[in-house]
């Protein structure tokens, strides 16, 4: 019978010294990292920030333009309920919620799993909400260059709610838009397309 092998892939170097970094932390707030539960701590955590910030690995702009067609299709096309993870920059502690895009092609559209493919690749880094939107938008811009683009992301902040203010239920809401989605009845449709639960 073979055994179990968990294979992990790392950078070997970044690792120590960020689980060195991590042990430091851990002894100055007054715990032992020798005790059987932290023991494996500071390399577990070392690894899990690595995973946790590896958009800053990955290019967006090339996620979308390696799934560009060309297509005469000139209608709104929406992706919501997107599910984002990331990591406040001022405090490190994360937020999550979903995001909501969407776009009016002039020619070209783009695979649709590339549109959470370049959310992630944001969202995995030392973020804020704001800069996360405006970047979604900027980087579906600039590679299908459409005739508008639409973001709206909704966010519950653990550095609102575990600390600071402590307020549980508070959500974030944040949108950026260009061309047609300036337009007020063309924003107010991608809105109600987001609002609504299909059956």
């Amino acid at each position: 019978m073979i055994s179990y092998k968990k294979i992990d892939q790392y950078n070997t170097e970044k690792t120590i010294e960020i689980a060195e970094s991590f042990k430091n932390i851990i002894e100055n707030l007054g715990e032992d990292t020798n005790r059987e539960g932290l023991e494996k701590t500071p390399e577990r955590v070392a690894k899990a920030f690595q995973f946790l910030t590896h958009g800053y690995e990955l290019d967006p702009l090339e996620i979308l333009k390696s799934a560009l067609f060309t297509e005469d299709h000139k209608q709104m096309i929406v992706v919501k309920n997107i599910e984002v993870y990331s990591m406040c920059e001022h405090h490190m502690l994360p937020f999550f919620g979903k995001a909501h895009v969407a776009y009016i092609p002039n020619g070209k559209i783009v695979g649709l799993s590339k549109i959470p493919r370049i959310i992630e690749a944001f969202a995995r880094r030392l973020q804020v909400q704001e800069r996360l939107t405006d970047q979604i938008k900027d980087c579906i811009q600039e590679a299908l260059k459409p005739l508008g683009v639409a973001v709206v992301i909704e966010c519950q902040h653990m550095c609102m709610q575990m600390r600071g203010i402590q307020k549980q239920n508070s959500e974030t809401t944040t949108s950026s838009f260009t061309g047609a989605f300036e337009k007020d009845k063309t924003r107010k449709e991608f809105i109600s397309l987001i609002s609504n639960k299909f059956s």
